[in-house]
């Protein structure tokens, strides 16, 4: 617990929901650099890894692979400049849903969990590609965010999925603190 405190902070200086959708980003590093950059992505990344980890079974890899596939098929919608509803709002209660799911262990049937996974993949995704300049740079970016993406998903496998003492609930409490930290930004602004 004392150990995931200096992460919780280093984590309340990140911009929130910081997505303009005007195309200010290309290219691999931004690419690989966006899922870092922001505690709304970051957070439900790991999470996802968390969730299927604390699953385990086939959800272990069918949760973080329906998140990167549909997080694809977002990506390549934002950079279509075709639009999704409530973006933003799918991105926050991702992090939310996402964080109790992982404080409480819930464990649904996989088709619920694959669904839910592939909605808040499709969110990001869109999220991500909103914000891709047009051109040649799209392959390059994709390939950065869904790199990116995949390591922070396998971060949250490694610790939920831990069977040492003690991981388990961190992977609980790091769940609650994303909750925590997703509606202090909402409410705080």
């Amino acid at each position: 617990m004392r150990r995931l405190l200096p992460l919780a902070l280093a984590l309340l200086p990140l911009p929130a929901l910081a997505h303009t959708g005007l195309g200010h980003v290309a290219g691999f590093t931004a690419g690989f650099a966006h899922p870092l950059g922001g505690a709304d992505h970051l957070m439900a990344m790991v999470a996802i890894g968390l969730w299927a980890g604390l699953m385990g079974g086939r959800a272990a890899w069918a949760l973080p692979l329906a998140f990167l596939g549909a997080m694809t098929v977002g990506g390549a919608l934002g950079m279509a400049g075709i639009g999704l509803p409530m973006v933003e709002a799918g991105i926050a209660g991702s992090v939310i849903v996402l964080g109790a799911l992982v404080a409480l262990a819930v464990r649904p049937p996989l088709a619920v969990a694959l669904g839910l996974s592939a909605l808040f993949g499709l969110v990001h995704g869109h999220a991500h590609g909103a914000e891709m300049l047009p051109g040649a740079a799209a392959a390059g970016y994709a390939a950065g965010f869904l790199l990116a993406t995949a390591g922070l998903h396998a971060l949250g496998l490694a610790i939920g999925s831990a069977r040492m003492p003690g991981f388990r609930t961190v992977a609980r409490v790091a769940g609650a603190g994303g909750v925590a930290l997703m509606t202090a930004f909402l409410v705080l602004g």
